[in-house]
């Protein structure tokens, strides 16, 4: 069995991979190295590709595991041989993102950014009023690892979460402890305006494509800071840059635009209240988090060999994990 692993492990990492591989020995090569012959006989690849097309070159193919949530491009009819499964990196991504997302929401409430643009220019002044975040209203869209995680660490700040996922059943409520309320997609345009945070951390497809769009913007608090941390489409990027110029919300930290890189010359980037970064509150900036990705690998791998369920399970239709 040929096993290609693409992530950039440090080598105490790669020791556990190739524990987990037992007797095979596998392949580390980084994704911007992976050539067609080197997948032309590749039976299992741990990691992404430059481009999710490559997974063609790999017809021997039984699973493919993302180091990634979001499963972008690998879900397109025809594209993993018939019976080859995907799983992705559910999991990994929690700590690194939500501490990001309270960075940025602290940063935007207590008018730190503005402080830090007059040190640089030098200037003593006071900013006015900050705000709040204990006691406030967080509207989490999308309660996979990331949003759960989120929304937990806002409610032990003493905020009351409600948390947006594609499908609520009876069972729902009682298995998500980080949410106070759990609602389906459509109560949506019901809860926006009593919103103080708006949080997104939704995967990118035709499903999530603008789910915060103009009308919807329209519909929040002039005290409401949206954050997104998923992807870029899930926001109407032109209608949040004008709800900020507008002062209809008081803020937006975006680590995820759309286009993706935002151009130069894009209004956002002025925007009153917003802060950008660029896609880095995840990957590997968080060490930790190609530790977990490691450990996932080597789980699934060990699992794969013994034939046992892997987890992390992709459903091609959807994108989500089963």
């Amino acid at each position: 069995m040929k096993i290609v692993v693409t992530p950039p492990f440090t080598e105490e990492q790669k020791k556990q991979i190739m524990e987990a591989s037992g007797p095979y020995q596998p392949v580390f090569r980084l994704k911007s190295d992976i050539t067609e012959e080197l997948l032309s006989d590749t039976d299992v690849i741990l990691g992404n590709l430059d481009d999710p097309s490559q997974v063609r070159w790999a017809q021997k193919l039984k699973w493919i595991q993302l180091n990634n949530a979001g499963t972008e491009g690998y879900c397109e009819p025809g594209l993993l041989p018939e019976g080859a499964v995907l799983t992705n990196a559910t999991g990994a991504y929690g700590l690194a993102i939500s501490e990001h997302m309270i960075a940025c929401l602290f940063m935007l409430r207590k008018k730190l950014n503005l402080y830090y643009a007059d040190q640089l220019r030098r200037e003593w002044k006071k900013e006015g009023n900050v705000g709040v975040i204990q006691g406030t209203t967080v509207l989490v869209i999308g309660l996979g690892d990331i949003g759960r995680t989120f929304a937990r660490k806002m409610k032990a700040l003493g905020c009351y979460t409600i948390g947006i996922r594609r499908r609520v059943s009876e069972k729902t409520a009682p298995q998500e402890a980080a949410a106070d309320e759990i609602h389906g997609l459509e109560d949506l345009d019901r809860l926006l305006p009593a919103a103080d945070v708006v949080a997104l951390s939704l995967p990118g497809n035709a499903s999530t494509y603008h789910i915060l769009n103009r009308e919807r913007i329209g519909l929040l608090s002039t005290n409401a800071v949206v954050l997104n941390v998923g992807r870029g489409t899930a926001v109407d990027t032109d209608a949040l840059s004008d709800a900020l110029y507008a002062g209809k919300i008081a803020g937006a930290a975006l680590d995820v635009t759309d286009p993706e890189p935002l151009p130069a010359d894009h209004p956002l980037w002025n925007a009153p209240g917003a802060l950008i970064t660029p896609h880095v509150s995840g990957g590997y900036s968080l060490p930790e988090t190609l530790a977990q990705i490691c450990d996932i690998f080597a789980e699934n791998l060990e699992r794969f060999r013994k034939g046992e369920p892997l987890k992390n399970v992709v459903d091609m239709e959807t994108g989500y994990c089963v």
